[in-house]
């Protein structure tokens, strides 16, 4: 059945390209050389016209492909492929369409290819019927590194020596328990081992961190990428996991605007209350995470709550969500999340004043602040892995050495 399958996606993916150049790709990794250049997507465009559209936020299909004139009746075919190859209404904003046209008078629409991210795409081939083919672009991974001192922020220090910032936001993740990346002082640094995705010689992407280690606070905070019951994980230098029962923050990059207070001053009631939570401001629509795995045991509308979720993550722990804009597609009650899955959206629904999210934190029913909660890491380094991890350790920890720091 499996020589079948291949057989048929080979057989598949020619007649596509056929249709489109004329020339031929042998699969998704090695391209078979022809007279004229081989594009990313195993086939020559040097007949065909390429329109590229960038996804917009809130962009329905239909909005985003209709203005280059693009059939409705086209897109319809796109919307009703399988949707664990293309769904319609998870097309990421920032994603780009790229739409090929004979350079004819005919202008015929010959296939559509979207980027679902730097690597994988999905082929659209319109000729007597659709024709769709998931693909990957050949990609070359190059060990570099990279280091650096802090002098306003982290991702001010990556910008200013041209390395990607995505850098800083892979950092910050695997850190975000050990460093708090709104309170780095001038002077703290940064080295780290990771891998460069190279596609082609214009394109490429900070792909996995390998090795890291950050000074802070006059200490050194060490990560190590480490495969631990085909679980892959990040572990200090003595085999202690880096990620904590719960995320240190719901949302990526905000700014903390009102700590947890049994007095504080109210800007709608104009007199001081308890505030039992931590206000994050955020931009309406920023993605709210839940903060660890759980059930959703209340996601629903209260006045001075607003649009909000409450999750029990077991027999000690619930949190809740406030003043969302909206929730997140499938989330209602009875529903099981994981750490760090989009619940919902920051808003200013219910009782606020801006947008912001409003985390509130329960132990054993009591309402507690959550910065001042002291969690226990994930599963450290079980004794039969304990050499292995210890030779993977020693060869970071060497070329970590190396690395100068600017």
């Amino acid at each position: 059945m499996k020589l079948y399958f291949l057989f048929f996606s080979s057989l598949l993916l020619s007649l596509l390209l056929l249709n489109c150049s004329g020339r031929v790709k042998e699969n998704t990794n090695r391209i078979v050389p022809v007279k004229s250049n081989i594009n990313n997507y195993g086939f020559s465009n040097d007949s065909l016209k390429v329109d590229t559209v960038i996804v917009g936020k809130n962009k329905p299909l239909a909005d985003v492909l209709l203005p280059f004139n693009i059939p409705y009746l086209t897109i319809l075919k796109m919307a009703s492929v399988d949707k664990d190859v293309f769904n319609a209404r998870k097309v990421v904003p920032g994603s780009r369409f790229l739409l090929y046209s004979l350079k004819d008078s005919t202008k015929k629409l010959c296939c559509i290819v979207y980027e679902k991210d730097p690597v994988n795409y999905v082929i659209f081939d319109f000729g007597d019927t659709l024709k769709v083919i998931e693909g990957k672009k050949n990609v070359i991974h190059k060990e570099r590194t990279a280091s650096g001192v802090i002098d306003n922020s982290l991702f001010q220090t990556l910008s200013e020596q041209n390395i990607s910032t995505d850098l800083a936001l892979k950092l910050s993740e695997i850190f975000a328990w050990q460093i708090d990346f709104y309170r780095l002082r001038k002077g703290d640094y940064f080295k780290v081992v990771y891998d460069e995705n190279i596609i082609d010689k214009n394109d490429s992407f900070v792909g996995r961190i390998k090795a890291a280690v950050f000074h802070h606070f006059k200490k050194d905070f060490y990560a190590f990428y480490f495969n631990q019951d085909n679980e892959l994980d990040y572990f200090d230098e003595n085999g202690n996991s880096l990620r904590k029962a719960f995320l240190r923050a719901p949302l990526k990059f905000s700014r903390i605007s009102s700590r947890f207070s049994r007095r504080r001053y109210h800007p709608i009631f104009h007199k001081y209350k308890a505030h039992l939570g931590i206000d994050f401001a955020a931009p309406t629509g920023a993605p709210v995470h839940a903060i660890g795995d759980g059930v959703v045991i209340a996601a629903t509308y209260r006045r001075g709550n607003g649009r909000y979720i409450k999750i029990r993550h077991n027999s000690t722990y619930e949190s809740g969500y406030l003043h969302l804009s909206r929730f997140a597609k499938g989330i209602r009650v009875g529903k099981t999340v994981k750490q760090g899955q989009t619940i919902g959206y920051v808003g200013m629904t219910g009782f606020a004043t801006g947008s912001h999210l409003d985390l509130r934190f329960w132990k054993n029913g009591q309402l507690v602040n959550y910065l001042k909660m002291d969690f226990p890491p994930s599963k450290p380094i079980e004794k039969k892995y304990r050499k292995d991890f210890e030779k993977v350790k020693d060869i970071y920890l060497k070329k970590i050495n190396k690395i100068s720091v600017n």
